[in-house]
């Protein structure tokens, strides 16, 4: 049996947030899931590089439309290859071998009478890449789903026959309940279709970066609309209308996608498969929404998590661990920091990591690190029989991509592990001299800790990885099967010491809130009134303002944080009885030495926070836009310590 896992290809306009890595952890987990069940599986992502949307973002930045591309898709990669991500190919929609699957796609089609030549005019959204009819959009004007304002665009197009696909793709979705996840995503894709589906226009003329049409059909004035030329990636991968070697990996096991392209998936995507006579992919997965403590993440609002310096503060497969475990699939999950250290400190370090510990102090104190299994079953049958019943129950929870119910499950192996040690008190059976007894009992929980960790495995690989070492096995296809499907039991084995996997987190090691100067807020953004977010939903009391203390500080020390290409560290004199220390971001665009004995504003009653370790007692005011950042400064010379407002 072969699998084949996609996450979206991910637009290049902007460097990966949380969001992509939520999505790409997913994929990643399922993919070295089957591999690791002995399941012949491909792995694709990559990025989606063509539109108009790119092509202004490049001349904003001053750069071809290609250069820019190849800069954004490398952050991708890079990123994920930082992360470990297992993917077997990363394709780009600049790619040759893309661009002649695409044109042999769309030949298919025109022959087949399914793509024709027209004529459209409509409110056509730049950022969505979408045509929006007069009745969708927000006070006549804006787009719905991202709220940024339309244009009026009439031009010639060759249009997608979706409207003959409308009846197909209805009872596609009865006879195959399962093919939208989760399943309560399903009804909103079935009105759509049922309210009626109008023809897709599938090219433009009014921009030149894309892929251009077929030869034969000798029209050079357009270009593939983004998403035909983007959601045929997951065949031109596998070498569709090329060398099509790969081609046994389709249908595809599952698509992820985020709930706002679920449309786009399960229903144009699903009608261009059926006009190519290929088979539809299995299952279509949409997740929900990360917020930020609560609140909508966006770059105007300076709260945009970035992952990479998640992972840097906390551990990459931290990371993966909390956003797999903390949100059921397919709702909108909140990102915060105190959560996140909870889970650290509570699911992985208590539950997991200190098992660990204690069986290497019990086996080291007790037997010289020798861990023996053979008296286990007389010892522990109830164990044993608990331990089975929630392996056995695991793989149910993937197949509907119920992440959190997964390891939700997986961690009573840890409970009945640790309450095995309490109720069977090894320490009290030695003294009784029942040593059978007390080795069974720590045998006991290197075989829960062992069959959790190859369970664990796809979520947290390294971690696990680490685990398996100290219990002297590998994690692979054949131990899989032995120790979980066969219920063997691990042969005599030494232990080996290991540090402690999980240190517990006392502080959080990042800003609250990421710096305001570290975020760039796109101009469409900054510029345009949204009309979902009213401004007068964002006012706050005189009171509220009130509540944060502005001062005027004096830079009297700065120096460069090691190891670091942001920060820098700052000793600031605001008129107290000792300087307070700010960590702040802008060593990009400020040496250590020009900032001696210049002034800055200061939020001063912020909740100290640590930052690579060192504690920081405040945050810089600063401006950022495409020419730079500049920090907040008095006109002229304050005393330190003057209030600001």
């Amino acid at each position: 049996m072969s699998n084949y896992y996609t996450t979206p290809i991910y637009y290049v306009n902007g460097e990966a947030h949380i969001g992509h890595a939520y999505t790409t952890f997913i994929a990643d987990m399922l993919a070295r899931y089957s591999r690791l069940i002995g399941e012949d599986t491909y792995f694709l992502t990559g990025t989606d590089e063509h539109g108009q949307k790119i092509e202004e973002s490049a001349k904003k930045h001053g750069k071809s439309t290609k250069e820019f591309a190849d800069e954004i898709s490398a952050t991708f990669k890079s990123l994920w290859d930082e992360f470990g991500i297992s993917y077997d190919q990363f394709i780009r929609t600049t790619d040759e071998s893309h661009k002649t699957g695409v044109k042999y796609a769309f030949q298919k089609m025109f022959d087949k009478g399914d793509i024709y030549k027209g004529h459209y005019e409509g409110h056509y959204c730049v950022s969505c890449e979408t045509f929006f009819p007069q009745t969708q959009l927000e006070d006549g004007e804006f787009c719905p789903d991202c709220g940024r304002s339309t244009n009026i665009v009439k031009e010639e197009s060759y249009f997608f026959r979706l409207s003959n696909y409308e009846q197909k793709l209805l009872d596609y979705y009865e006879e195959h309940p399962n093919f939208i996840l989760p399943r309560s995503r399903r009804n909103e894709v079935i009105n759509f279709v049922k309210g009626g589906l109008n023809d897709l226009s599938v090219t433009r003329t009014s921009f030149t970066w894309g892929v251009k049409l077929p030869e034969a059909i000798n029209d050079d004035k357009h270009v593939m609309y983004v998403w035909l030329d983007a959601l045929l990636n997951y065949v031109t991968a596998l070498g569709y209308g090329e060398d099509e070697a790969n081609m046994n990996y389709w249908p595809a096991t599952m698509h992820l996608v985020g709930k706002d392209i679920l449309r786009f998936h399960a229903i144009y995507w699903p009608a261009f498969l059926m006009s190519l006579d290929l088979p539809l992919p299995k299952h279509i997965a949409a997740h929900g929404w990360w917020t930020r403590d609560g609140e909508k993440m966006s770059k105007s609002k300076g709260n945009v998590v970035n992952p990479k310096e998640v992972a840097d503060a906390y551990g990459i497969e931290n990371l993966r661990y909390f956003m797999m475990r903390e949100v059921p699939f397919g709702q909108d999950g909140d990102f915060s920091q105190r959560a996140f250290i909870d889970r650290i400190n509570s699911d992985l370090s208590n539950d997991l990591g200190n098992l660990l510990n204690r069986i290497i102090g019990m086996s080291g104190k007790y037997s010289d690190f020798h861990i023996d299994s053979k008296n286990v079953a007389q010892f522990h049958a109830k164990e044993i029989e608990e331990m089975n019943i929630v392996l056995d129950g695991l793989e149910k929870f993937l197949v509907e991509v119920q992440t959190h119910r997964y390891l939700e499950e997986l961690w009573k192996l840890f409970t009945i592990g640790n309450k095995a040690i309490e109720e069977h008190a090894p320490w009290v059976k030695m003294k009784e001299g029942k040593t059978d007894e007390a080795m069974a009992t720590v045998a006991l929980v290197a075989n829960i800790l062992a069959k959790a960790s190859v369970m664990l495995h796809p979520f947290m690989p390294n971690t696990t990885n680490t685990i398996a070492d100290a219990l002297g096995f590998t994690i692979d296809t054949a131990n899989y099967q032995g120790l979980v499907k066969d219920k063997v039991l691990l042969q005599p084995f030494t232990i080996k010491k290991t540090p402690p996997l999980f240190p517990r987190v006392d502080e959080p090691l990042m800003l609250e809130a990421p710096q305001a100067m570290k975020i760039e807020p796109e101009k469409s953004e900054t510029k345009e009134a949204k009309p979902k977010e009213k401004e007068e939903d964002n006012l706050i009391t005189i009171d509220q303002f009130f509540a944060t203390s502005l001062k005027i500080g004096t830079i009297i020390e700065a120096e460069e944080v090691p190891k670091s290409k942001k920060l820098l560290k700052l000793q600031v004199d605001i008129g107290e009885e000792r300087p307070r220390q700010v960590v702040a971001g802008i060593k990009e665009f400020y040496s250590a030495e020009s900032l001696i004995n210049t002034q800055v504003c200061v939020v001063a009653n912020l909740k100290p926070a640590k930052l690579m370790g060192m504690i920081s007692e405040g945050m810089l005011l600063a401006a950022k836009d495409d020419e730079g950042l500049s920090l907040m400064r008095p006109e002229a010379p304050r005393k330190a310590g003057s209030s600001v407002g």
